[in-house]
């Protein structure tokens, strides 16, 4: 059978034209689904048989790094879904940006100041997990800041 060649067949289907701000916030989105689904495969999340909902007291780490619980793990899945929801709308994402990087850098700050053996470690997180926050925290609010938020295609020859 002869193979038809159809020579841009697929012209007229466009692509949803998406912001820069939308792929970013896409992309940190899937991230952390990525990385909330990681926090429940055991071998990869080492101490798994140690995992406990949430407070101090779980084994478990991801990457052998990470100190993760299940309520840590539902924290990234949830986040990262309504981040890909959010990403919807530009403003949408440009707000998971700055919202989410906002409310990183104030989690790894705190990290810093608690004592990890205490209550107030209730994700709960180690040294590794604040450095990773804060880290985090600023990628997103530069991204949020200087991410444009109209597709590319439609921002030639803006009037100087």
């Amino acid at each position: 059978m002869a193979k038809a060649h159809h020579h841009g067949m697929h012209a007229h289907v466009k692509k949803r034209e998406t912001a820069p701000v939308q792929d970013g916030a896409i992309l940190v989105a899937m991230l952390f689904v990525l990385v909330g689904v990681l926090g429940f495969l055991p071998g990869i999340t080492t101490g798994f048989g140690g995992m406990e909902f949430a407070g101090t007291g779980s084994d478990a780490k991801l990457l052998g790094i990470f100190e993760v619980s299940i309520l840590h793990n539902l924290v990234h899945l949830v986040f990262g879904l309504v981040g890909m929801f959010m990403s919807w709308f530009t403003g949408g994402a440009r707000l998971f940006l700055l919202g989410g990087g906002t409310i990183y850098l104030v989690l790894g700050v705190y990290g810093f100041f608690i004592d990890k053996t205490d209550a107030a470690n209730f994700l709960p997180m180690n040294t590794a997990d604040d450095w990773l926050h804060v880290g985090l925290g600023v990628a997103m609010l530069v991204l949020g800041l200087v991410l444009r938020r109209t597709p590319a295609d439609r921002s030639e020859g803006y009037p100087t």
